[in-house]
């Protein structure tokens, strides 16, 4: 149990973000539930047990993501667990030549530079043993983009896979520059979850659950202070047996 642990999960008003809050304040966590909508976000966190508190977070608004950092650190002065799980995907169905850079920029603003603003934001509230978990994807992983053979090869999602390669870019950066701070940062693989986000259902199209979704990012939510960092984890039923190529 890690009662007296703080952590805060962003994008969690619903699918794996809000099945991860359920988990951490199941452990004993005191978990900060990140939503940019105030009604969805408080209803969520009323609907989940445990000491779960919502706070208006919108990553695209470096206002919104100050407020949040200012909060945990006036009540608590550290962050034990952040989750990055806030994501977009704004191009189901479009080629990639059709793709402008408007398109990218909305899957940017949310994958790769909301991500930067709440991991600066709460890198003063990071202490030694804390950890740091990027949802992340097999569709930016450049070496599966990169082999003929792999089903990811044929997906052609020019703003998402190109916004999770930058994710993952960020991901061993940060992990290297906290290390000597002894803070764990890792990317992690949910594998394809039933979610509005891909607009698929668990029992209709026979994917994952959220709550089978969930279990990689919660590990990593949970290691241990000699855990690894700088990796990008799945676990053994996916293709890549647990960890991810980059």
């Amino acid at each position: 149990m890690r009662n007296g642990e703080i952590a805060l999960v962003t994008g969690a008003n619903k699918g794996i973000g809000k099945e991860i809050v359920r988990r951490l304040a199941v452990e004993g966590f005191t978990v900060y539930l990140g939503a940019r909508d105030e009604d969805r976000g408080r209803a969520a966190a009323e609907q989940t047990d445990g000491d779960v508190r919502f706070v208006h977070l919108d990553v695209t608004d470096e206002d919104s993501v100050a407020a949040a950092a200012k909060r945990v650190e006036q009540a608590h002065g550290r962050l034990d667990v952040l989750v990055n799980n806030a994501g977009v995907a704004v191009e189901w169905g479009v080629a990639p030549e059709r793709i402008g850079a408007d398109v990218l920029r909305r899957a940017y603003a949310v994958n790769v530079f909301g991500v930067a603003s709440v991991t600066r934001s709460a890198i003063p509230l990071l202490r030694e043993g804390s950890r740091v978990v990027n949802m992340s994807s097999p569709l930016g992983s450049l070496t599966l983009m990169s082999d003929p053979a792999s089903p990811v090869s044929t997906r052609h999602l020019l703003a998402y896979s190109s916004s999770k390669a930058a994710l993952n870019a960020l991901t061993v950066l940060y992990a290297n520059v906290l290390r000597p701070k002894g803070v764990l940062v890792n990317a992690a693989n949910p594998g394809l979850v039933g979610t509005d986000l891909n607009g698929l259902d668990a029992e209709r199209d026979g994917v994952r659950t959220v709550e089978r979704g969930a279990e990689v990012p919660v590990r990593l939510a949970l290691l241990a202070a000699d855990g690894p960092t700088g990796g990008f984890f799945g676990d053994d039923d996916h293709a890549t047996a647990g960890v991810v190529p980059w």
